[in-house]
């Protein structure tokens, strides 16, 4: 059984930065995408970014240049550095891995 724990989340201010961390097991995490998406209240769940096996990269227009990625197969985590935060990337943000989601961490940006 695949778990996915999210954690990082909080109260920044605009242009403020966060770092997410997913942490995975029960899977084998390193043959895997590792997606991350968003919520925000009144709206659809949305696809933020995703890095492949291979360490490919792809993210929403919305973010490209503020949001980074990345993997540790070692550590069976994924991250997503968030940079230049508006507070239009207020959402509760959650992990996706071999068919399962995390809990979502909550990220709220306000002066």
């Amino acid at each position: 059984q695949v778990q996915l724990v999210e954690s990082g989340g909080g109260l920044v201010q605009p242009g403020g930065s966060l770092r997410l961390s997913c942490a995975v097991s029960g899977s084998i995490f390193s043959i895997y995408s590792v997606d991350w998406y968003r919520q925000a209240p009144g709206k659809q769940r949305e696809f933020v970014a995703r890095i492949t096996s291979s360490g490919s990269t792809d993210y929403v227009d919305s973010v490209k240049g503020r949001f980074t990625i990345s993997r540790d197969n070692a550590k069976n985590t994924g991250y997503l550095q968030m940079n230049s935060l508006k507070p239009e990337d207020t959402a509760v943000y959650y992990c996706y891995q071999a068919a399962s989601w995390g809990q979502g961490t909550q990220v709220t940006v306000s002066s």
